[in-house]
Protein backbone atom coordinates (compact mmCIF):
# COMPACT_ATOMS: atom_id res chain seq x y z
CA UNK A 1 0.00 0.00 0.00
CA UNK A 2 1.20 3.29 -1.04
CA UNK A 3 0.30 6.45 1.37
CA UNK A 4 -0.07 9.49 -0.45
CA UNK A 5 0.01 12.97 1.09
CA UNK A 6 -0.55 16.61 -0.57
CA UNK A 7 0.85 19.29 1.56
CA UNK A 8 0.38 19.36 5.22
CA UNK A 9 -2.73 16.93 5.22
CA UNK A 10 -1.97 13.05 5.96
CA UNK A 11 -4.31 10.34 6.70
CA UNK A 12 -6.06 10.50 9.41
CA UNK A 13 -5.09 7.56 11.73
CA UNK A 14 -5.97 7.07 15.93
CA UNK A 15 -2.01 7.52 16.32
CA UNK A 16 0.14 9.12 19.38
CA UNK A 17 3.28 10.22 17.59
CA UNK A 18 6.72 9.84 19.16
CA UNK A 19 9.39 11.93 19.27
CA UNK A 20 11.42 11.32 15.84
CA UNK A 21 13.31 8.21 15.43
CA UNK A 22 15.07 9.48 12.91
CA UNK A 23 16.24 13.28 11.81
CA UNK A 24 18.22 14.84 9.28
CA UNK A 25 18.75 18.67 9.36
CA UNK A 26 22.17 18.32 7.70
CA UNK A 27 24.45 19.52 10.44
CA UNK A 28 26.67 22.90 10.83
CA UNK A 29 29.08 24.48 8.77
CA UNK A 30 30.79 22.13 6.15
CA UNK A 31 29.56 18.74 6.68
CA UNK A 32 29.85 15.19 4.20
CA UNK A 33 27.59 15.25 1.75
CA UNK A 34 24.37 12.75 1.84
CA UNK A 35 23.31 12.98 -1.26
CA UNK A 36 23.86 9.73 -3.41
CA UNK A 37 22.41 11.01 -6.51
CA UNK A 38 24.33 9.52 -9.13
CA UNK A 39 22.33 11.87 -11.93
CA UNK A 40 24.76 14.82 -13.82
CA UNK A 41 21.84 17.28 -13.14
CA UNK A 42 22.89 18.90 -9.78
CA UNK A 43 26.11 19.55 -8.44
CA UNK A 44 27.40 20.97 -4.66
CA UNK A 45 28.46 23.92 -4.14
CA UNK A 46 30.06 25.51 -1.21
CA UNK A 47 28.33 29.16 -0.46
CA UNK A 48 24.45 30.49 0.18
CA UNK A 49 23.68 31.60 -3.05
CA UNK A 50 24.06 28.15 -5.41
CA UNK A 51 23.46 28.84 -9.18
CA UNK A 52 21.26 27.01 -11.27
CA UNK A 53 21.66 23.23 -10.99
CA UNK A 54 23.73 23.42 -8.25
CA UNK A 55 22.59 22.96 -4.23
CA UNK A 56 24.75 24.22 -1.13
CA UNK A 57 23.95 23.08 2.66
CA UNK A 58 23.93 26.32 4.56
CA UNK A 59 22.89 27.60 7.68
CA UNK A 60 21.43 30.99 5.83
CA UNK A 61 20.99 33.28 2.52
CA UNK A 62 21.99 36.81 2.20
CA UNK A 63 20.78 38.83 -0.38
CA UNK A 64 21.19 35.97 -3.24
CA UNK A 65 20.85 37.55 -6.88
CA UNK A 66 20.31 41.36 -6.25
CA UNK A 67 17.75 40.52 -3.55
CA UNK A 68 15.72 38.15 -5.67
CA UNK A 69 15.78 35.53 -2.84
CA UNK A 70 14.71 35.79 0.87
CA UNK A 71 17.44 36.49 3.44
CA UNK A 72 16.34 33.59 5.74
CA UNK A 73 17.81 31.11 8.17
CA UNK A 74 17.61 27.46 8.38
CA UNK A 75 14.47 25.66 10.13
CA UNK A 76 15.46 23.68 12.98
CA UNK A 77 14.44 25.53 16.23
CA UNK A 78 17.06 26.69 18.27
CA UNK A 79 19.66 24.94 16.19
CA UNK A 80 22.60 28.05 15.97
CA UNK A 81 24.51 28.06 12.49
CA UNK A 82 22.76 24.88 11.27
CA UNK A 83 21.85 23.69 7.76
CA UNK A 84 19.53 23.46 5.52
CA UNK A 85 19.52 21.96 1.94
CA UNK A 86 19.35 24.53 -0.42
CA UNK A 87 18.41 24.31 -3.92
CA UNK A 88 18.40 25.96 -7.23
CA UNK A 89 16.95 24.48 -10.05
CA UNK A 90 18.49 22.76 -12.99
CA UNK A 91 17.05 23.56 -16.46
CA UNK A 92 16.85 20.18 -16.76
CA UNK A 93 13.92 17.94 -14.60
CA UNK A 94 14.40 15.14 -12.95
CA UNK A 95 16.12 13.75 -8.92
CA UNK A 96 18.01 16.32 -6.93
CA UNK A 97 18.64 14.28 -3.67
CA UNK A 98 18.94 11.18 -2.97
CA UNK A 99 19.76 9.17 0.65
CA UNK A 100 19.16 5.83 2.68
CA UNK A 101 18.05 5.54 6.20
CA UNK A 102 18.21 3.10 8.68
CA UNK A 103 16.84 2.02 11.81
CA UNK A 104 13.20 1.93 11.57
CA UNK A 105 11.14 -1.12 12.73
CA UNK A 106 9.94 -3.78 10.39
CA UNK A 107 5.38 -3.99 10.42
CA UNK A 108 5.53 -0.37 11.95
CA UNK A 109 3.52 2.44 11.20
CA UNK A 110 5.48 5.85 10.73
CA UNK A 111 4.72 9.85 10.13
CA UNK A 112 7.15 10.94 7.85
CA UNK A 113 7.82 15.10 7.24
CA UNK A 114 9.54 17.47 5.65
CA UNK A 115 10.00 20.99 6.07
CA UNK A 116 9.79 23.24 2.82
CA UNK A 117 9.53 26.97 1.53
CA UNK A 118 10.11 28.54 -1.93
CA UNK A 119 12.65 31.26 -1.17
CA UNK A 120 12.03 33.30 -4.37
CA UNK A 121 10.32 36.59 -3.67
CA UNK A 122 7.51 37.66 -5.41
CA UNK A 123 9.08 40.51 -7.75
CA UNK A 124 7.91 42.45 -10.71
CA UNK A 125 10.79 41.22 -12.37
CA UNK A 126 9.34 37.40 -12.06
CA UNK A 127 5.86 38.38 -12.71
CA UNK A 128 5.60 34.41 -14.57
CA UNK A 129 7.38 32.20 -12.34
CA UNK A 130 8.06 28.26 -12.58
CA UNK A 131 7.39 26.78 -9.32
CA UNK A 132 8.61 23.84 -7.93
CA UNK A 133 6.86 21.00 -8.19
CA UNK A 134 8.18 17.69 -5.74
CA UNK A 135 7.56 14.47 -6.06
CA UNK A 136 9.30 12.70 -2.09
CA UNK A 137 9.15 9.62 -2.18
CA UNK A 138 10.35 6.31 0.23
CA UNK A 139 11.77 3.39 -1.53
CA UNK A 140 12.74 -0.26 -0.49
CA UNK A 141 15.77 -1.93 -0.94
CA UNK A 142 14.15 -3.44 -4.06
CA UNK A 143 12.86 -0.08 -5.55
CA UNK A 144 9.32 -0.65 -3.88
CA UNK A 145 7.40 2.68 -3.42
CA UNK A 146 5.76 2.33 -0.31
CA UNK A 147 4.73 6.14 0.74
CA UNK A 148 4.58 9.36 -1.68
CA UNK A 149 4.48 13.03 -0.87
CA UNK A 150 3.35 15.19 -3.82
CA UNK A 151 3.85 19.33 -3.03
CA UNK A 152 1.75 19.94 -6.26
CA UNK A 153 3.59 24.17 -6.82
CA UNK A 154 5.58 25.77 -4.07
CA UNK A 155 3.74 29.03 -4.09
CA UNK A 156 6.02 32.23 -3.62
CA UNK A 157 4.79 34.10 -0.67
CA UNK A 158 5.06 37.49 0.69
CA UNK A 159 7.31 36.39 3.97
CA UNK A 160 9.97 33.62 4.60
CA UNK A 161 7.49 31.06 5.66
CA UNK A 162 8.32 26.92 6.15
CA UNK A 163 5.70 24.47 5.79
CA UNK A 164 5.56 20.99 6.82
CA UNK A 165 4.79 18.03 3.99
CA UNK A 166 3.69 14.62 5.76
CA UNK A 167 2.67 11.02 4.64
CA UNK A 168 1.87 8.08 7.38
CA UNK A 169 3.23 4.60 6.08
CA UNK A 170 3.54 1.24 7.50
CA UNK A 171 6.87 -0.55 6.82
CA UNK A 172 7.22 -4.17 5.31
CA UNK A 173 7.35 -6.42 7.79
CA UNK A 174 11.55 -7.08 6.82
CA UNK A 175 12.44 -3.97 6.18
CA UNK A 176 14.72 -1.46 8.55
CA UNK A 177 15.81 0.90 5.58
CA UNK A 178 14.36 3.12 2.79
CA UNK A 179 15.64 5.17 0.31
CA UNK A 180 14.27 9.14 0.63
CA UNK A 181 13.81 9.93 -3.90
CA UNK A 182 13.12 13.69 -4.18
CA UNK A 183 12.34 14.77 -8.11
CA UNK A 184 11.79 18.59 -9.33
CA UNK A 185 9.02 18.21 -12.14
CA UNK A 186 9.52 21.65 -13.21
CA UNK A 187 12.91 23.00 -14.71
CA UNK A 188 14.80 25.81 -13.60
CA UNK A 189 13.83 29.41 -14.11
CA UNK A 190 12.98 32.40 -11.94
CA UNK A 191 10.42 31.34 -8.91
CA UNK A 192 11.85 27.75 -9.06
CA UNK A 193 14.23 27.96 -6.12
CA UNK A 194 13.45 26.11 -2.72
CA UNK A 195 14.93 25.04 0.36
CA UNK A 196 14.18 21.95 2.63
CA UNK A 197 15.02 20.96 6.55
CA UNK A 198 13.87 18.64 9.43
CA UNK A 199 13.27 15.18 7.53
CA UNK A 200 12.00 13.22 10.38
CA UNK A 201 10.25 9.97 10.56
CA UNK A 202 8.17 9.50 13.86
CA UNK A 203 6.51 6.09 15.13
CA UNK A 204 3.21 5.95 15.86
CA UNK A 205 1.11 4.26 19.02
CA UNK A 206 -2.08 3.38 18.67
CA UNK A 207 -4.71 5.14 20.74
CA UNK A 208 -6.94 1.76 22.19
CA UNK A 209 -10.60 2.24 21.81
CA UNK A 210 -12.73 3.30 24.72
CA UNK A 211 -13.91 0.30 26.31
CA UNK A 212 -17.97 0.31 26.38
CA UNK A 213 -19.44 0.07 29.87
CA UNK A 214 -22.94 -1.44 30.78
CA UNK A 215 -25.06 0.97 32.14
CA UNK A 216 -26.49 0.42 35.38
CA UNK A 217 -30.08 -1.14 35.82
CA UNK A 218 -31.87 0.99 39.16
CA UNK A 219 -34.61 -1.07 40.84
CA UNK A 220 -37.69 0.89 42.40
CA UNK A 221 -38.80 -0.87 45.24
CA UNK A 222 -42.33 -0.76 45.65
CA UNK A 223 -43.62 0.93 48.63
CA UNK A 224 -44.49 -0.79 52.05
CA UNK A 225 -47.34 0.18 54.05
CA UNK A 226 -46.30 1.88 57.34
CA UNK A 227 -46.65 -0.61 60.27
CA UNK A 228 -47.37 0.85 64.00
CA UNK A 229 -45.30 -0.77 66.95
CA UNK A 230 -47.31 -0.54 69.97
CA UNK A 231 -46.17 1.68 72.78
CA UNK A 232 -43.72 0.33 75.22
CA UNK A 233 -44.77 0.31 78.61
CA UNK A 234 -43.17 2.71 81.15
CA UNK A 235 -40.52 1.29 83.47
CA UNK A 236 -39.38 3.07 87.19
CA UNK A 237 -36.51 5.12 86.23
CA UNK A 238 -33.42 3.55 87.07
CA UNK A 239 -30.51 5.41 88.58
CA UNK A 240 -27.54 4.83 86.31
CA UNK A 241 -23.88 6.83 85.69
CA UNK A 242 -23.53 8.59 82.43
CA UNK A 243 -19.99 8.04 80.93
CA UNK A 244 -18.30 11.13 80.35
CA UNK A 245 -18.85 12.43 76.45
CA UNK A 246 -15.60 11.68 74.36
CA UNK A 247 -14.73 14.65 72.47
CA UNK A 248 -13.02 13.80 69.61
CA UNK A 249 -10.39 16.79 68.21
CA UNK A 250 -9.26 16.53 64.81
CA UNK A 251 -6.37 18.23 64.21
CA UNK A 252 -5.80 19.71 60.50
CA UNK A 253 -3.20 18.09 58.43
CA UNK A 254 -1.52 19.48 55.20
CA UNK A 255 -2.08 16.43 53.64
CA UNK A 256 -6.13 15.66 54.78
CA UNK A 257 -8.23 15.13 51.57
CA UNK A 258 -10.79 17.24 53.57
CA UNK A 259 -8.50 20.63 52.89
CA UNK A 260 -7.78 21.82 49.14
CA UNK A 261 -3.97 21.64 48.42
CA UNK A 262 -1.59 24.70 48.98
CA UNK A 263 -0.77 26.64 45.75
CA UNK A 264 3.07 26.32 45.40
CA UNK A 265 4.67 28.98 43.21
CA UNK A 266 7.18 27.75 40.78
CA UNK A 267 11.17 28.07 42.14
CA UNK A 268 13.91 29.36 39.87
CA UNK A 269 15.78 26.14 38.74
CA UNK A 270 18.82 26.50 40.12
CA UNK A 271 21.99 27.34 37.99
CA UNK A 272 24.97 24.33 38.57
CA UNK A 273 28.23 25.81 39.59
CA UNK A 274 30.19 28.15 37.12
CA UNK A 275 32.98 26.52 34.89
CA UNK A 276 36.24 27.90 36.17
CA UNK A 277 36.02 30.48 32.79
CA UNK A 278 33.66 32.82 34.50
CA UNK A 279 35.75 31.82 37.21
CA UNK A 280 38.88 33.42 36.70
CA UNK A 281 37.68 36.14 34.73
CA UNK A 282 35.81 38.92 36.16
CA UNK A 283 32.48 38.82 34.39
CA UNK A 284 30.85 42.63 33.47
CA UNK A 285 27.39 43.18 33.35
CA UNK A 286 26.84 45.35 30.32
CA UNK A 287 22.64 45.10 30.31
CA UNK A 288 19.79 44.40 32.11
CA UNK A 289 16.35 43.65 30.59
CA UNK A 290 12.91 43.29 32.12
CA UNK A 291 10.46 41.82 30.27
CA UNK A 292 7.08 39.69 29.53
CA UNK A 293 6.90 36.35 29.77
CA UNK A 294 7.49 34.35 26.15
CA UNK A 295 10.36 33.67 23.88
CA UNK A 296 13.01 35.93 23.36
CA UNK A 297 15.62 36.18 20.60
CA UNK A 298 19.36 36.85 20.67
CA UNK A 299 21.58 37.62 18.04
CA UNK A 300 24.96 38.44 17.78
CA UNK A 301 26.90 40.32 15.05
CA UNK A 302 30.42 41.11 14.42
CA UNK A 303 30.65 44.63 15.45
CA UNK A 304 32.97 46.48 12.82
CA UNK A 305 35.21 45.04 10.30
CA UNK A 306 34.97 40.74 10.04
CA UNK A 307 38.34 39.88 11.68
CA UNK A 308 37.57 36.69 13.15
CA UNK A 309 36.53 36.74 16.27
CA UNK A 310 35.32 33.66 18.26
CA UNK A 311 33.16 33.64 21.12
CA UNK A 312 31.37 31.00 23.27
CA UNK A 313 28.24 31.61 25.04
CA UNK A 314 27.30 30.63 28.53
CA UNK A 315 23.58 30.52 29.48
CA UNK A 316 23.15 30.42 33.39
CA UNK A 317 26.81 28.67 33.47
CA UNK A 318 26.13 25.86 30.80
CA UNK A 319 27.72 26.79 27.54
CA UNK A 320 25.46 26.45 24.89
CA UNK A 321 28.02 27.56 21.60
CA UNK A 322 31.53 26.96 22.07
CA UNK A 323 33.76 28.81 19.51
CA UNK A 324 31.40 30.66 16.81
CA UNK A 325 33.22 32.77 14.66
CA UNK A 326 31.41 36.20 14.56
CA UNK A 327 30.79 37.53 10.70
CA UNK A 328 27.83 40.10 9.63
CA UNK A 329 25.52 36.67 9.57
CA UNK A 330 23.88 36.39 13.08
CA UNK A 331 24.30 34.07 14.99
CA UNK A 332 20.89 33.30 16.91
CA UNK A 333 19.69 31.38 19.86
CA UNK A 334 16.19 31.40 21.67
CA UNK A 335 15.31 31.71 25.42
CA UNK A 336 12.24 31.22 27.00
CA UNK A 337 11.12 33.28 29.64
CA UNK A 338 8.39 32.73 32.41
CA UNK A 339 7.44 31.77 35.49
CA UNK A 340 9.34 28.56 36.45
CA UNK A 341 12.75 29.91 34.75
CA UNK A 342 12.17 34.22 35.53
CA UNK A 343 16.12 34.89 35.33
CA UNK A 344 18.44 34.45 32.56
CA UNK A 345 22.35 34.99 32.80
CA UNK A 346 24.45 35.61 29.18
CA UNK A 347 28.01 35.41 29.23
CA UNK A 348 29.89 36.13 26.13
CA UNK A 349 33.37 34.76 26.57
CA UNK A 350 36.46 35.84 23.80
CA UNK A 351 37.92 32.49 22.60
CA UNK A 352 39.93 34.67 20.67
CA UNK A 353 40.59 38.85 20.03
CA UNK A 354 40.80 38.46 15.59
CA UNK A 355 43.28 41.02 13.74
CA UNK A 356 41.94 43.74 15.69
CA UNK A 357 41.49 43.68 19.28
CA UNK A 358 39.64 43.71 21.33
CA UNK A 359 36.55 40.84 20.67
CA UNK A 360 33.66 43.16 19.76
CA UNK A 361 30.30 42.17 18.92
CA UNK A 362 26.36 43.22 18.57
CA UNK A 363 23.83 41.67 20.89
CA UNK A 364 20.40 42.56 19.52
CA UNK A 365 17.27 41.15 22.05
CA UNK A 366 13.93 40.65 19.88
CA UNK A 367 11.59 40.76 23.08
CA UNK A 368 7.92 40.68 21.96
CA UNK A 369 7.57 44.42 20.10
CA UNK A 370 10.87 45.13 21.83
CA UNK A 371 14.25 45.20 20.60
CA UNK A 372 17.46 45.91 22.10
CA UNK A 373 21.15 46.92 20.90
CA UNK A 374 23.64 46.28 22.92
CA UNK A 375 27.23 46.83 22.51
CA UNK A 376 29.95 43.96 23.73
CA UNK A 377 33.39 44.00 24.58
CA UNK A 378 35.18 41.39 25.81
CA UNK A 379 38.94 40.06 26.35
CA UNK A 380 41.17 37.54 27.99
CA UNK A 381 40.74 38.67 31.43
CA UNK A 382 36.96 40.63 30.94
CA UNK A 383 33.55 38.44 29.80
CA UNK A 384 30.66 40.10 29.09
CA UNK A 385 27.31 39.46 30.71
CA UNK A 386 23.58 40.21 30.28
CA UNK A 387 20.70 39.73 32.54
CA UNK A 388 17.25 38.46 31.44
CA UNK A 389 14.00 39.03 33.63
CA UNK A 390 10.58 38.28 33.75
CA UNK A 391 8.88 41.43 34.66
CA UNK A 392 6.82 41.22 38.10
Amino acid sequence: MISLAHGAKTQSLNCNFKKPVITIHFGSGDVRDINSDESLNYERVQHSCPTDGHYSYTSYTSECFRGDWFTLEDHTPGDASGNMLLVNSSYTTGTFFKTTVSGLKGGTTYEFGVWLMNVCKITDKCPFPLLPNITISLQTAGGKTIARIGTGEVERVQSPRWTQHRAIFTTPPTETSLTIVMTNSKPGGCGNDFALDDITFRECIKTPPPVATTPKTTVTKKPQPATVKPAAKKSAPVATTKPPKTVTIVKQQKDSQVFSPPVVKLKQRAFPPPPPILRIRENTLVKQIETEAGQIKVSLYDNGEIDGDTISIYHNNVRIMSHARLSAKPISINIAIDSSQPHHELVMVAENLGSIPPNTSVMVITAGDKRYEVFISSNEQRNAKVILNLKQ
